[in-house]
């Protein structure tokens, strides 16, 4: 086999044209499959860089439109509904209430919109978001309803342009009413899943001073663990569909947006992927039509060579070698080129590389296949031929 091998090579180098446009149709079939697998990947990387790690386990759970109907009931994020939903669907952790604020908050000269959010004890730490200085809301400052403010670290940079946000005194402007806070702390720079409020203070100074026994605007459910987040979606919708007797409440969860988002993403790429695959097919053919043609003008080499003793089965496998050589060569080069084109586009879009290892292995196996498929017809042609007819030839 490697004397074959060695042989083909020597033909390729006799034959160099023709060796280039058999390679073409294979490089250029695996590298198209790799780029688009890996582009694929990249962009599933990307949305779930985007959205960050945390919130994966959050079930959010906001009021939709209802249709009027003689026996909807609209449901109140009450703590009547936060015990029952508890009590009455499993795989819940926590249950966490909040209200969003459209707010203006001014320090000196420097004034920001922005979209503030009234959050229970922990919640914060629930969804992962880090301090960069300062400290998180405590127990008492939810209780007793302190003055306190946590800002996200964009907005405490536009507010405090020379730094050393905490411990800073702003006013808060919220319904035309103006009262004043303590900057507590500033988060660090990071994605935070589905949450986009750049303000935090605690509910309860939303309760006590701005609205009297409020129903939550969202509600975020916790569940166990991050694998049962998908399912809560469908238990919690249901429950929900129960007491209103309609689908007007919104829920969904990060999870099942990355999961949905990533099935987009895969289902397009190994779409992509086939229609590229077939350039290899067409490959394969070209591979095969260039063997006939070598059979036929190699066919006193054939007749020597079973003239001295080679019987079918040794010649059968030295053109088949020969095909498969092809696509070996073509595929190895194929993979580089792809993945070099890969990196090259990625780079430029400015985004992470992920190269899919699986891409690389299948679509060098099935440049080898191809090449073996498309290169036995040709081959059998080979060894069926007679020693006599092939030397008059």
């Amino acid at each position: 086999m490697l004397e074959d091998f060695i042989n083909a090579l020597q033909n390729f180098r006799r034959n160099k044209t023709r060796t280039f446009l058999s390679l073409l149709g294979v490089i250029i079939g695996v590298a198209a499959v790799i780029i688009i697998t890996s582009m694929g990947n990249s962009s599933t990387k990307q949305v779930q860089d985007t959205f960050g790690t945390s919130g994966l386990d959050i079930v959010s759970v906001s009021s939709g439109y209802m249709r009027r109907r003689r026996d909807s009931v609209k449901i109140i994020f009450d703590e009547s509904f936060r015990q029952n939903l508890f009590d009455n669907v499993r795989d819940i952790k926590k249950i966490w209430y909040k209200n969003n604020l459209s707010t203006t908050l001014t320090y000196g000269t420097v004034s920001a919109s922005t979209s503030c959010a009234a959050v229970e004890y922990g919640y914060l730490e629930m969804y992962n978001m880090e301090l960069e200085s300062g400290s998180y809301f405590s127990v008492t400052d939810d209780e007793q309803g302190m003055q306190k403010i946590i800002l996200t670290h964009d907005l405490a940079e536009n507010l405090f342009p020379a730094g050393d946000a905490t411990g800073q005194k702003i006013m808060l402007v919220a319904d035309k009413v103006t009262f004043g806070f303590k900057v507590c702390g500033v988060l660090k720079e990071q994605t935070v899943g589905m949450e986009t409020s750049t303000a935090f203070i605690p509910r309860g100074f939303y309760k006590k001073k701005i609205k009297p026994n409020p129903a939550a605007d969202a509600v975020l459910v916790q569940a166990v663990s991050p694998a049962k987040s998908t399912e809560l979606v469908t238990t919690v919708a249901e429950y929900c569909k129960q007491l209103t007797g309609t689908e007007s409440v919104n829920v969904n969860s990060m999870q099942t947006m990355l999961e949905q988002m990533s099935s987009i993403t895969n289902t397009m790429s190994v779409l992509l992927a086939a229609v590229a695959a077939i350039s290899l097919l067409v490959g394969g053919i070209g591979i095969m039509n260039i063997m006939i043609v070598t059979v036929t003008e190699r066919r006193q080499e054939i007749g020597i060579r079973k003239a001295l003793g080679a019987n079918p089965r040794d010649i059968c496998q030295q053109f088949l070698i020969e095909s498969a050589s092809i696509t070996i060569i073509g595929g190895l080069i194929g993979v580089i080129l792809g993945i070099g084109i890969s990196i090259a586009v990625e780079y430029i879009r400015g985004m992470s590389f992920v190269i899919s290892t699986n891409s690389c292995i299948i679509s060098f196996a099935f440049s080898v296949f191809v090449g073996i498929f498309f290169g036995l017809n040709p081959a059998l042609r080979a060894s069926k031929l007679d020693p006599v007819d092939a030397l008059s030839a």
